[in-house]
């Protein structure tokens, strides 16, 4: 993830935290022991505590806010764009909790991070679609054109690829080219949707 650059009227970002629309694992097959027995398959084993899985990335918003000014050429200021990012993300609709099934672990992101790849019920890749196109009228909103290609290319929100691939990330890879791996398929909970870090948005805290 890219950092700001030198001399960014928003100053800077250290410490800032991430914002993400996700919704939190509540409990993956049976329970702890069914998780602790993905550690045949990865290193160093997230908490369970922790465990998500992410719908929308949208960054740290003073950055984002910095990739759209630099898109519109400064048309659209940071001090514009700011309160309108927020109030899009504090209005969005809650998506249920509901139950989701794994059985494959995969790599992630090209990187060293390894994941469940979950199957979701149509309903939420709905949902996560709707987050895509809200955000794009959002950017519309601000003036911003070429959209995709902006939210592919901006370092905030972090876009890899076009495709949503519904996963949760639990370890680290044991050698940097690990192959996915087939397990036992498991039942996944998950709670209902929520912004991560929801209290560092402005006027939120």
């Amino acid at each position: 993830m890219a950092s700001m650059t030198a001399g960014s009227p928003t100053g800077s970002t250290a410490g800032q935290p991430r914002i993400t629309v996700e919704v939190p694992v509540l409990r993956i097959g049976g329970g702890q022991a069914d998780y602790e027995g993905l550690k045949r398959f990865v290193d160093s084993l997230r908490k369970p505590q922790g465990l998500h899985m992410t719908l929308l990335h949208v960054g740290i918003l003073h950055e984002l806010a910095d990739d759209i000014a630099a898109w519109t050429k400064g048309r659209a200021t940071p001090e514009r764009v700011l309160p309108e990012i927020t109030s899009w993300l504090t209005e969005l609709p809650v998506l249920q909790g509901f139950l989701g099934k794994s059985d494959k672990v995969v790599p992630l992101g090209g990187g060293r991070l390894m994941g469940l790849e979950v199957d979701v019920p149509q309903e939420v890749h709905d949902y996560q679609a709707l987050l895509v196109q809200g955000l794009h009228v959002l950017l519309d909103d601000l003036g911003l054109d070429n959209i995709d290609d902006f939210i592919l290319s901006s370092p905030a929100l972090g876009y890899r690829s076009p495709r949503w691939l519904p996963h949760i990330a639990v370890g680290r890879a044991r050698s940097r080219h690990e192959p996915p791996v087939e397990i036992a398929p498991v039942a996944i909970e998950f709670g209902d949707s929520r912004i991560r870090n929801r209290l560092a948005l402005p006027g939120q805290g």
